[in-house]
C-alpha cells in the first residue's frame, strides 16, 4: 500500500527505508490527468511484490522543496531509491508492462534469492534458471569443492571463460588433479588464503609453461575475490607479475 509522504517524513519513509528495501516514489499532483492514469499501475506493481518494494507518493504542489531537490520538471515523475539514493527513474504515464519491468529491475530475481540462500541445492536451481550467470556458477563450484566433488565443480564453471573467478576455479581443479601445489590447496581448504597464495607463487619459477598459466589463473581467481583497494591484494599482484615476468 502506498504512503503519502511530505517534507517532514521523506528522509525516514524514503531515504532511510530504502536502505532496507527499494522505495519507488511517485511525484504527482491532483490536477495531473496522466498521474491518475499511472497511479493504479504503480499500486498494482507494488502489491504484486509485497514486502520486496515500497511505494510512496509526493504531492509536488504541497512539497515544492522536494520536487526541486530531486529535479522534478514534469509529472508524473517516478524515482526509485536504494541505499538512500536515486537509482532509476522515468517520466510520464508509461504502459503497465513498462511499470512492471521497472519494478522487476529493483527487486531480487528468483536466482538472486537462491544465490543468497547459498546451499548447493539452491545454487543448482539458480544455475538452471540463469545458466549464463558467472557469480552463480562460481558459488555452485565452490560448494562442490567443499565436498571434494572436483569434476562436478569443473562442470559448474564450464562455459564461463573470461570470468576471473570461474577461470581460477577451473585452474585450481586442473592443478589439484595433477597433484601440483597440494600443500597450497590444503591451506586454501582450511581457509588460509594468504598461505595458499604464497604456496602457489612458490610453484611458478620451476613450472612449465602450461602449469605456469594454470597457476596464474588460479592466483588471479583468488585475488579477484579481494577488495581492489586491499593493499595485501595489490602486493600479491606485484609478486605475481614479478614471478611471471
Amino acid at each position: 500500500m502506498s504512503v503519502d509522504v511530505g517534507e517532514a517524513r521523506f528522509a525516514q519513509e524514503v531515504v532511510e527505508r530504502s536502505r532496507e528495501l527499494p522505495v519507488v516514489v511517485d511525484f504527482w499532483a491532483e490536477w495531473c490527468g496522466p498521474c491518475r492514469t499511472l497511479s493504479p499501475a504503480l499500486e498494482a506493481a507494488e502489491a504484486a511484490r509485497a514486502g520486496k518494494v515500497a511505494l510512496a507518493k509526493v504531492d509536488v504542489d504541497a512539497n515544492q522543496g522536494l520536487a526541486a531537490r530531486y529535479r522534478v520538471q514534469g509529472i508524473p515523475a517516478v524515482k526509485a531509491f536504494r541505499d538512500g539514493a536515486v537509482v532509476d527513474e522515468f517520466v510520464g504515464a508509461v504502459p503497465k508492462a513498462k511499470v512492471d519491468e521497472f519494478f522487476d529491475s529493483l527487486v531480487p530475481s528468483r536466482a538472486d534469492e537462491l544465490l543468497a540462500a547459498g546451499d548447493e541445492l539452491s545454487l543448482r536451481e539458480a544455475a538452471d534458471l540463469e545458466p549464463r550467470r558467472a557469480d552463480v556458477a562460481v558459488a555452485l563450484a565452490r560448494a562442490r569443492l567443499e565436498r571434494g566433488a572436483l569434476e562436478e565443480a569443473l562442470q559448474a564453471v564450464a562455459g564461463h571463460d573470461g570470468d576471473f573467478a570461474a577461470e581460477g576455479i577451473a585452474a585450481q581443479i586442473e592443478l589439484r588433479r595433477a597433484g601440483i601445489a597440494a600443500a597450497a590447496f590444503e591451506d586454501l581448504d582450511r581457509g588460509e588464503r594468504e598461505a595458499a597464495l604464497d604456496g602457489l607463487l612458490d610453484e611458478i619459477p620451476a613450472a612449465d609453461e602450461e602449469t605456469r598459466e594454470r597457476l596464474r589463473r588460479a592466483i588471479v581467481g583468488l585475488l579477484s575475490e579481494a577488495d581492489p583497494a586491499d593493499p595485501g591484494a595489490r602486493e600479491y599482484r606485484k609478486r605475481l607479475a614479478t614471478a611471471l615476468y
